[in-house]
């Protein structure tokens, strides 16, 4: 069973009200989707009604007393900022792939994921772009996340940070931002989809039904060749047609297999 089905049976059992969150910072909430581990605690609530938020898509560090980063997704309307308090018994990893997998399971895209030293220093995520200090802990126990949320919702972003602090203490942020201006397309980074690939074994596309273009083509293709020695199987309406695309972009034959299932757009499964 994954982590986000476990984590709903917990609290499915008459924990689902908010008035028997007694710990929680009065007037919070949960957001729409993203499950609560049983016993954690809303520590810091707070909703803007107007913001202009920048979430970074890459590993972030500071030059010169400015933060960089390789891309961004900018965009401003109402903001709601929750962090939780885990449990001793969980890390906040858990509660984070628990977050992940819901939000994917009602249709959420990925834009930008990273884990540990990847992501570059917790001090900066925390202070910086969060502006919470509960968030700063071991650079090699953070991940960071940015969703879009399916239609009818396509301009909402999720960001998710999680941490294990020194102290022991666990935390997962979470932020939604409801876009005030149409996002427009918004396309992930490469390595994202080539973690995404690795960690769940599938990536899936259902509004590529076209044959490939060439956006969709370079940032698939060059995942791929991420790890030269994965193999993956192809399946969808165009799959031949994307299979060809995707030889002819440097992805190795050898390594792309065609599937016999039937599905909408592009399904990419690993093979090994």
């Amino acid at each position: 069973m994954k982590l986000a089905n476990r984590f709903f049976l917990s609290v499915g059992l008459g924990c689902l009200s908010p008035l028997l969150w007694a710990g929680d910072v009065p007037g919070s909430h949960d957001l729409q989707d993203v499950p609560r581990l049983a016993d954690a605690q809303i520590v810091d609530y707070t909703v803007q009604p107007d913001i202009e938020r920048i979430y970074p898509l890459g590993s972030i560090r500071k030059i010169s007393g400015r933060l960089r980063f390789e891309g961004q997704v900018n965009a401003r309307g109402q903001t709601t900022a929750i962090t939780y308090e885990l449990p001793a018994e969980h890390t906040a990893n858990e509660a984070f792939t628990a977050a992940r997998e819901a939000l994917q399971a009602k249709g959420a895209e990925l834009l930008f994921w990273c884990q540990a030293r990847d992501c570059g220093e917790s001090s900066l995520w925390a202070n910086e772009v969060f502006g919470n200090s509960k968030l700063v802990g071991s650079d090699e126990q953070q991940s960071y996340l940015l969703l879009r949320r399916a239609a009818p919702e396509q301009n909402q972003l999720v960001a998710l940070y999680s941490i294990n602090r020194g102290s022991r203490k666990a935390y997962l942020h979470v932020e939604q931002l409801e876009s005030i201006a149409d996002l427009g397309e918004l396309l992930p980074t490469s390595a994202t989809l080539q973690r995404q690939l690795k960690s769940t074994g599938t990536l899936d596309f259902p509004k590529l039904t076209a044959e490939p273009d060439a956006p969709w083509l370079t940032l698939i293709s060059r995942a791929l060749n991420l790890d030269t020695t994965s193999r993956v199987s192809l399946t969808g309406n165009q799959a031949q047609a994307w299979r060809d695309a995707l030889i002819k972009n440097g992805v190795r034959a050898a390594r792309i297999e065609l599937g016999d299932s039937q599905t909408q757009g592009l399904h990419i499964e690993l093979l090994r």
